[in-house]
């Protein structure tokens, strides 16, 4: 088979196109449509969210009927067809039947997990659980695993490491690295955007640079992935916009969930969740590919530090 190969600014080596993923199955239409309607045009939007909240009752109109009941035209209902990952109307039709069967089975109903500053502890805390619940389902029904494997191959062969992120996502930088280090990989989280620059000309091919930005539009992520790009790095984004600026420097696009922000609880927080869970299968991925190294040095280093969690009697 003959292989297809994208070529980019600045770039001399050759970027492999990931394989087109298959059509989302009919259980993760809905996570899809809440990763992608925030960036998508209005009127797509109004698709999306009627195919989503009445699957049974959208399955049974043609691509005239649905435009005509969200004020769309035809085109638009075909292109948001496309863009939740299905090749036309009539594949979508089917995943919306497909979902309109598994809510009829008595599949439990998603849950708004909006809290007011009334809301007892107890309501807080089942609240947050299912909201919690809600963006790793999400998550993890949006997450392209070709672009996950194409990642973990890349980090598994890496000769350096560096991961960028500001803010709440400095954590989740910081806990990628770490997970990596332990594993006998060299890796920096880098949270001071010109410290970030600085290491990112240093990187060159063989090298990895991962971008974690919720918004993908962080400045201070998107700058040192770029030079990291350009001096022939293989670069991965993890974000909560697939549109987003940084996915212009990314070879491989990993995308979280995209959760509603209330008063009192930001986005960052599930986000956050969404960005964990992302991290975990990547270091997962990364120590199977590996094991044969980093199975020692995941003992060496709970050995070394053994004696600080229990520590001896004097």
């Amino acid at each position: 088979m003959k292989e297809n190969f994208a070529r980019r600014p600045g770039r001399t080596r050759p970027v492999a196109v990931a394989p087109r993923p298959a059509p989302p199955e009919p259980g993760a239409l809905a996570a899809k449509v809440r990763t992608m309607a925030p960036s998508m045009t209005r009127s797509m939007q109004r698709v999306a969210e009627t195919v989503a909240r009445d699957p049974a009752g959208c399955a049974a109109l043609t691509v005239t009927a649905l435009a005509e009941r969200t004020g769309t035209s035809e085109a638009t209902v075909v292109r948001t067809a496309r863009l939740l990952g299905y090749p036309g109307y009539r594949d979508l039709r089917l995943a919306l039947a497909g979902l309109a069967a598994q809510q009829a089975s008595g599949a439990a109903p998603a849950v708004t997990a909006d809290i007011s500053v009334d809301d007892p502890l107890s309501e807080v805390v089942a609240k947050l659980t299912q909201d919690e619940r809600q963006t790793l389902t999400d998550t993890a029904g949006a997450l392209d695993l070709a672009q996950l494997e194409a990642a973990v191959d890349a980090l598994a062969e890496a000769r350096r490491i560096d991961v960028y992120g500001i803010g709440a996502s400095s954590l989740v930088a910081q806990d990628l690295a770490q997970k990596l280090l332990r594993i006998g990989l060299i890796a920096h989280a880098h949270t001071d955007p010109h410290l970030a620059v600085t290491n990112a000309v240093q990187l060159r091919g063989g090298d990895v640079a991962v971008a974690i930005t919720h918004s993908g539009r962080t400045v201070d992520v998107i700058e040192p992935l770029q030079a990291a790009f350009d001096h022939g790095a293989i670069t991965i984004a993890i974000t909560g916009r697939p549109d987003g600026e940084v996915t212009q420097y990314a070879d491989h696009v990993l995308t979280t969930s995209t959760a509603r922000e209330s008063e009192l609880r930001p986005a960052a927080m599930s986000s956050r969740t969404s960005q964990l869970l992302v991290i975990d299968c990547l270091f997962i991925g990364v120590a199977q590919r590996t094991y044969e190294t980093a199975a020692p040095a995941l003992h060496a280093s709970y050995e070394a530090l053994a004696h600080r969690h229990h520590p001896r009697e004097r």
